[in-house]
């Protein structure tokens, strides 16, 4: 090979040749190039669902990430995460998928701000104090990404959290879920019809300013209509979900009956329901507050199912905080921040797709959850209490007094109480052999059968509707689901993860389940020993900054030694 080589250099048109074989091997590697995966949990490994869609793109994509500036180090690794996230894409398809770093406070063709227009689509930003040369500047930053596919557009949300410096654990959760966020936002923008929700009203459930949020967050990907049960002859099967949210008055036979054959043919329920009536508000005017039972009369319907919702009130010694009166006097109150048991604090057991790498959810006056021995019916635990916890049987007296002590005692020892279950199975109708011929005959006039077993079907139950209902302020208007109004502008500000919850819950049961599958992605946080570290820290630093620099003299010596011997004789 080095007497070809030889030859080649020497030869007239050498130089030449070498020159086109370098060129066309260059050229080569730009088109043609792979990389090998190899991490443990392949976070550079695209699933097939990703990469299937990317393949599939008609038209071009373009993702402006506004990311671009001087941050701190938590956002300059999310940038440079996101980077590599995007380089794998457009290696999937490179002439399809375009990707830019930009400058919220660049100008646009039209000349307004880029910032002006992320605001329109609903981008929160991070507020900043950074280094720069001529001292300290503020600036907005934005974690998302601006996807533009045909006529469509979106933003994909990089980081979840408000804070200003972004931990370890939260930059691990973010780099996980980089591929669940961007899979979602682009097969929304890809397909061209929005699967339909129907929001059940007719049973007192809330449609004022508590429910601005939610329908927000569901017009988003989703065509949401109001369903009135009360009026509808059926729950049509156009309707993919039936969203049941805090309920307050009975429901009738007639009206369980189109539910129960609503989910016989296919249709998916996701309730959030208080069983029992107790309200904040009602602590505004009294001291003291007694929450008893609202008698919806579905409880034999969940039952045939497989889930039963308790009369009882979960306590939780993690939980939000509520300012209590202190001391002071009625012209002057002294307020205090305390813990407020009635307000428990979720935090996933990450063992399934819809709560994978979930921030802290937080719950109201929420009921407990039993599961009933159901045969073909599966169930998952989704939400449940901390190790600290309590159920009281109602009626409950709830006393705004009962917690100017600190409720730690023996009373707070029970774990794992269930408020969130999934159920999956085919499920058996609760009018099995009961329904009447004019029920049956009526669903019959419409065209609609009458079944008593369904195909294989879900259904997600959870014992809290105000968890996905938003607080309202006098001065803001109605406020972010997941933010508690009293503790706005305090240290326990804290926006919590409800709204994630709610769109993986209707996600995993309306859309693809190849594409939630990625959010069971897992990147594992490899984090130094501290101890060892500091145990170790002058023997590290010997290897990587002394002993290489040592080495290369080493090897200096040996040459030169080498060298003396061989030709110490020509002399």
């Amino acid at each position: 090979m080095n007497k070809l080589l030889n030859r080649l250099l020497v030869s007239k048109f050498g130089w030449l040749l070498l020159l086109l074989l370098l060129v066309g091997i260059n050229f080569l590697a730009s088109l043609f190039h792979a990389r090998a995966d190899l991490t443990k949990e392949k976070r550079y490994t695209l699933s097939a669902a990703t990469s299937g869609m990317i393949a599939n793109l008609d038209e071009a994509m373009q993702v402006d990430v506004f990311l671009k500036g001087e941050f701190p180090a938590g956002f300059r690794k999310l940038a440079n995460s996101t980077g590599e996230f995007l380089q794998l894409l457009k290696d999937k398809n490179g002439s399809k998928i375009h990707y830019r770093f930009i400058s919220p406070q660049d100008e646009m063709e039209n000349g307004r701000l880029y910032e002006d227009t992320l605001t329109a689509l609903g981008a929160t930003p991070i507020n900043l104090t950074v280094q720069v040369k001529e001292g300290q500047e503020n600036k907005r930053v934005y974690p998302v990404a601006w996807v533009k596919y045909k006529d469509r557009q979106a933003l994909v949300n990089l980081y979840t959290g408000g804070r200003r410096m972004i931990s370890a654990v939260e930059m691990n959760s973010a780099e996980a879920l980089m591929e669940y966020q961007f899979a979602k936002t682009m097969d929304g923008l890809i397909r061209t019809d929005k699967p339909m929700i129907g929001y059940s009203i007719g049973n007192g459930e809330p449609t004022d300013a508590r429910t601005f949020d939610l329908q927000q967050t569901l017009q988003k990907d989703y065509s949401l209509r109001i369903l009135d049960i009360n009026r509808q002859s059926y729950i049509p099967d156009t309707f993919k979900v039936l969203l049941v949210v805090k309920p307050s008055l009975q429901f009738t036979e007639d009206e369980k009956f189109k539910i129960d054959q609503y989910v016989m043919r296919g249709g998916k329920l996701l309730l959030f329901i208080d069983d029992l009536i107790a309200e904040q508000d009602s602590l505004r005017f009294k001291p003291e507050i007694v929450a008893y039972d609202r008698n919806l009369n579905l409880t034999d319907l969940l039952f045939r199912y497989g889930v039963r919702i308790n009369p009882s009130l979960l306590m939780d010694l993690q939980c939000d905080f509520m300012p209590f009166v202190v001391g002071g006097d009625a012209q002057n109150p002294q307020y205090e921040f305390l813990h407020w048991n009635y307000y428990p604090l979720f935090e996933s057991k990450g063992n399934h797709t819809i709560n994978k790498n979930t921030g802290l959810i937080a719950g109201r006056f929420v009921n407990s959850l039993d599961t009933i021995n159901t045969p073909g019916i599966s169930k998952t635990v989704l939400l449940s209490s901390s190790a600290n916890s309590r159920v009281i049987s109602t009626p409950a007296l709830i006393s705004l007094n009962e917690n100017r002590n600190a409720p730690e005692d023996e009373r707070f020892k029970q774990k794992d109480i269930p408020v969130a279950i999934l159920l999956e199975g085919k499920f058996t109708s609760l009018f099995r052999n009961r329904a009447s011929a004019t029920q049956i005959d009526s669903l019959a006039s419409y065209g609609v059968p009458y079944r008593e077993i369904s195909a294989e079907n879900k259904m997600i139950v959870v014992g809290d509707g105000d968890m996905v209902m938003n607080d309202f302020s006098p001065k803001d208007g109605p406020l972010p689901m997941g933010l508690n109004f009293y503790t706005i502008g305090s240290q326990y500000e804290y926006q919590f993860a409800n709204r994630d919850f709610l769109q993986n819950c209707l996600e995993y049961l309306v859309n693809n389940p190849a594409i939630i599958q990625t959010r069971n992605k897992d990147i594992v946080l490899r984090l130094l020993d501290s101890q060892k570290v500091n145990e170790q820290k002058t023997t590290w630093q010997f290897i990587n900054i002394a002993l290489p620099v040592l080495l290369v003299i080493l090897f200096g010596w040996v040459y030169q030694q080498i060298r003396k011997r061989k030709y110490a004789g020509l002399g």
